[in-house]
């Protein structure tokens, strides 16, 4: 979060090779970002890119207590879902900016620190506001709300001309679609009232595109969007579904709103926005079907508690397992900073083909 794969998917993993034989050039990366001038990473979506903007809202999607974050600088928990850093903290080291993206939201972030980029992102929330509206958290309306405010802030930071150009020349990063389904179609009466499951795709593939048209009404020009994962190997579906392997029927249902996502990706090339699809579903799948390549030994189930159900709140204090960094789930939910390691990795070979 499919043994029929089209040929676009094809000749995307094809490219993707030099990447999972570990050639991940960062030295290219950084030349390509420098001369296109690309000046900061501006986040949007859900837990996988939050870190730490729910710790502000009157929400329990939070993990601003041990043991998330037992891995982070400090081992201190941040509000990231995650033992450490994830996938965007990476790719802004990658880039050479800094080693984390912080929270748009946290009261500690200083002025200096809205020149290399922020994450607006909230977790629990989705591509359908109605999803993040059921766990009170920012949907994406509001966090677009905040992206205006961050170019004020910057705007009186450096001058509004300076400020247009660092928006001009983000990577705005979308990352979300996870709990449209899990916490919302699946879970809500509403939803399925309203649409059948691939209405609901394209509802939220819509939702999507508009989203990307606003923040290029405000200035942005290139959007990395990361597609949602193999929801059913998520350990906590596996659990609900009583299955020791992946619920494929979850999977498709990934797979093919995924299908959607790059045909509108492909739409959006057409009026002029240089765009990138993560394949987060094919990485995580990957890792789950041949886990010693990435040096993991558990990816089945998650490393807090009995690693089956536990998330957030219910994770919160409970015994973690000794190595993180051989598993894929962090809690039943979330990856590990390892596993958001690989997802980066993914993700600056995409950065790098869209600079190209």
């Amino acid at each position: 979060m499919h043994s029929k794969v089209p040929m676009v998917t094809v000749l995307a993993l094809m490219a993707l090779m030099p990447l999972f034989s570990g050639a991940v050039d960062i030295r290219q990366l950084r030349h390509l970002t420098a001369k296109h001038n690309v000046t900061c990473v501006l986040v949007f979506g859900d837990s996988s890119v939050d870190p730490g903007n729910n710790n502000r809202l009157p929400t329990t999607a939070k993990g601003n207590f041990p043991p998330y974050g037992k891995d982070f600088f400090d081992r201190r928990p941040t509000g990231r879902l995650s033992n450490g850093r994830l996938a965007t903290d990476f790719i802004a080291e990658a880039i050479g900016y800094t080693k984390i993206i912080p929270a748009f939201l946290d009261p500690n972030l200083k002025p200096a620190d809205l020149l290399h980029g922020v994450s607006f992102a909230s977790a629990a929330s989705g591509y359908d506001d109605l999803t993040a509206n059921l766990s009170q958290v920012l949907p994406v309306s509001k966090q677009l709300e905040y992206l205006k405010h961050y170019k004020l802030h910057l705007s009186r930071l450096v001058g509004v001309k300076k400020a247009q150009n660092i928006i001009n020349n983000a990577i705005f990063v979308l990352s979300m679609g996870t709990n449209d389904f899990l916490q919302n179609y699946y879970l809500e009466p509403n939803r399925p009232k309203q649409f059948n499951v691939e209405q609901y795709q394209n509802f939220l593939a819509s939702r999507m595109f508009e989203d990307i048209k606003g923040m290029n009404r405000l200035g942005a020009t290139r959007v990395v969007v990361v597609g949602v994962p193999p929801l059913g190997c998520m350990p906590i579906v596996r659990t609900l579904a009583g299955q020791n392997t992946c619920v494929e029927s979850y999977n498709q249902v990934a797979w093919s709103f995924n299908a959607k996502i790059k045909e509108k990706l492909a739409i959006l090339k057409k009026i002029g926005i240089k765009d990138a699809y993560v394949d987060c579903y094919g990485v995580i799948q990957n890792a789950i079907n041949t886990p010693k390549k990435f040096g993991l030994v558990e990816t089945s189930k998650g490393c807090c508690g009995s690693g089956t159900v536990e998330y957030g709140d219910t994770c919160k204090g409970l015994t973690t397992c000794a190595d993180p960094s051989k598993y894929a789930f962090w809690d039943a939910v979330h990856p590990t900073e390892k596993m958001y390691q690989i997802l980066a990795d993914e993700a600056i070979a995409s950065l790098g083909r869209a600079l190209i």
